[in-house]
């Protein structure tokens, strides 16, 4: 007779372990240089950490975000001789931004209309207006409005320093779109481990929510037509998506759980920023769990005194991107993960020496009274190669 080891798994998600909804999404660009300059002069989002893929330390990972770091992490990867990439099947197709009202919709299509971005028309998709829009790359995006919002409130404001006016700018991340081959079986991913709820559907969409639901804890999946191609990964589309757990403590639940569902997963990763577990879902789509408290490494870094923060308590409520290095400097250089990089400066100076030239050293200039850029002007931007980042 054969022993069969039987693990038991509790369907019922504690209060304190459900997810807090989306918390970055990360897409791949052609240039740093030029999503750098889409996203704060146009988009009107700050650059609230420069650094390096953990992964691969010759790529960028730019973080941008509304004032505070709280609601609106989106992030980049310049990957060398990355191939242009294809939406299609098996893929995350689009992020959103959260703005305050339907007249936010209308002042961005104005903007959009004077910046020369590719846009679409302001429409509406279960009870929320959006506006569809474009990167100079084709990467896909949209604005959704929190005018009728049942979800609970973004806790981000407009980045103080851009020309949006405040009462419009970019608060938040918003739902994210997937698109897979065979939806049911991410569908039942979704409800059965990550504890979403379907909340119905609108033609080929699908939405699905998670904690309070609404716009900032939102994921739609899109029904395949009969035109799709399968997506290619490349600059221009998405590499992954981040949904939000409270700390630490939190995240190892998670990773337990999805260990005890058998889904392909890294177990715990330190990014020092936030602490992480990433799974695959489905072909092409990779989710990972991230904290809302800084990593363990940035935990840790406070604890003994040596952060840009006062004290651990402080650190808690403070984004993980200014724990090595103060708000009122982050961005202007490359920052490298203390964990990765414990000071030895010969190290960094090459991995900074391996990277493309990028000048971000107006990161925290006051862009209020600035004229709007144009497409135009992002793509013609010229950085020199001489520029140090590591001086700002």
């Amino acid at each position: 007779m054969t022993n069969q080891t039987e693990t038991h798994i509790n369907s019922t998600i504690e209060q304190e372990n459900i997810l807090g909804g989306v918390h970055h999404v990360t897409a791949i660009t052609s240039s740093a240089q030029h999503i750098y300059d889409f996203f704060t002069n146009i988009l009107g989002l700050r650059l609230a950490k420069l650094t390096v893929n953990q992964d691969d330390y010759e790529t960028y990972h730019l973080f941008f975000t509304e004032e505070n770091a709280r609601g609106a992490d989106m992030t980049f990867f310049d990957f060398k001789n990355a191939p242009k990439g294809e939406h299609g099947l098996n893929s995350i197709d689009r992020a959103s931004f959260r703005v305050p009202t339907d007249a936010s919709l209308d002042y961005w299509e104005k903007r959009f209309e004077q910046a020369h971005v590719k846009h679409g028309s302001i429409s509406t998709l279960f009870g929320q207006k959006t506006l569809a829009f474009e990167d100079f790359d084709g990467q896909q995006y949209q604005l959704i409005s929190d005018a009728h919002d049942s979800g609970e409130a973004s806790n981000g404001r407009s980045w103080q320093l851009s020309n949006v006016p405040a009462e419009h700018g970019i608060t938040g991340l918003g739902p994210v779109f997937v698109k897979v081959a065979n939806p049911e079986n991410l569908e039942l991913i979704m409800e059965t481990v990550f504890g979403f709820v379907n909340g119905g559907q609108e033609g080929k969409y699908h939405l699905f929510e998670v904690a309070k639901g609404g716009n900032g804890a939102s994921v739609i999946l899109e029904d395949a037509s009969d035109n799709d191609v399968y997506a290619y990964q490349g600059y221009g589309t998405i590499h992954h998506m981040a949904l939000g757990t409270a700390n630490p403590e939190t995240l190892n639940y998670w990773i337990n759980r999805i260990k005890a569902y058998r889904l392909p997963h890294s177990g715990l990763v330190d990014r020092f920023y936030f602490s992480s577990e990433y799974v695959r879902v489905a072909p092409g789509v990779l989710f990972e769990i991230a904290t809302y408290t800084p990593g363990i490494g940035a935990l840790e870094m406070a604890k003994s005194g040596l952060g840009a923060v006062d004290s651990y308590e402080e650190a808690l409520i403070t984004s993980g991107f200014w724990i090595d290095e103060s708000k009122d400097v982050a961005g202007t250089k490359l920052s490298l993960p203390p964990h990765l990089f414990p000071g030895d400066e010969a190290i960094k100076a090459k991995t900074a020496a391996n990277l493309r030239p990028l000048d971000t050293s107006d990161a925290l200039r006051d862009r209020s009274n600035d004229e709007l850029w144009t497409v135009e002007d992002v793509l013609n931007r010229q950085t020199s190669k001489n520029h140090d980042i590591t001086k700002g």
